[in-house]
């Protein structure tokens, strides 16, 4: 999808639900956009929840509740100097169009679009929409079901689309979420021989396990991870290893 300032269209997307396609969506968008100085816009194609929209109120209300996190959030737009990002409901089918409509109309120029897009691949015009990103990112765990449907839903995307030169992706990324150090290191490397066998490619961050993700901004807390109107904490970042994860990802999307 071509659009002005090379703007990217970027998805964290998968056939597989619960493997962290929306956290990733508000973590990385929130690193770009408040931390690292990009302009994000993400659009909230889940219909009809709209996840990212809910966050949005949700962060908006912990953040008038949390003194801490009203000081926080001061501090940082006082800084930056620029307003939060966009999250704009959407379907899947119209996803494309808009966004376009969106960057023309925008007096900011935006070097990133997400996506957050539906999880089943029979949502209607959910294709049309994949083969209009640059690059996909989709989280896997080391778990049988997660793995067949998340190859499954890569092989429509490398075979189907790619391979019909009627898409505008430049990359696929797998990416092993969820690592449980607990686990055995063979089913990394087991189901790692595979995805090379499938001809995909998988990131070298790993993200481990933390409660931390199923968490958003809450009423009591100091710091936050998950949230649209503040990037995850330095230190929580670290421990889980999402700041190598923001290295990897920005060098494979070329920013």
């Amino acid at each position: 999808m071509e659009t002005k300032n090379k703007t990217r269209f970027i998805a964290f997307s998968s056939q597989k639900g619960g493997v962290g396609k929306s956290t990733f969506t508000t973590l990385v968008a929130s690193i770009m956009h408040y931390r690292m100085g990009y302009n994000v816009a993400v659009f909230d194609c889940d219909y009809p929840q709209h996840s990212l929209s809910q966050m949005r109120d949700r962060d908006m209300k912990a953040i008038m509740q949390n003194e801490a996190l009203k000081k926080l959030a001061h501090r940082q737009f006082t800084t930056i100097n620029k307003k939060a990002y966009p999250v704009l409901q959407s379907r899947a089918d119209n996803a494309l169009k808009e966004a376009v409509a969106f960057l023309q109309s925008s007096t900011v120029p935006l070097d990133v679009v997400f996506f957050d897009l539906p999880g089943t691949v029979n949502t209607s015009g959910l294709l049309n929409t994949l083969a209009g990103m640059q690059h996909i990112f989709s989280p896997i765990t080391a778990d049988r079901v997660v793995m067949e449907s998340t190859l499954s839903f890569t092989d429509v995307l490398t075979n189907v689309l790619m391979k019909q030169g009627q898409t505008s992706i430049e990359t696929i990324r797998l990416f092993w979420n969820q690592v449980d150090g607990r686990e055995k290191s063979h089913l990394y490397k087991t189901y790692g021989d595979i995805i090379k066998e499938v001809g995909l490619q998988v990131m070298e961050a790993r993200i481990s396990d933390s409660k931390r993700f199923r968490k958003e901004s809450e009423i009591t807390r100091k710091t936050v991870f998950r949230s649209t109107l503040l990037p995850p904490d330095v230190r929580l970042m670290s421990t889980c290893g999402l700041d190598i994860f923001m290295n990897e990802f920005l060098k494979t999307v070329k920013l």
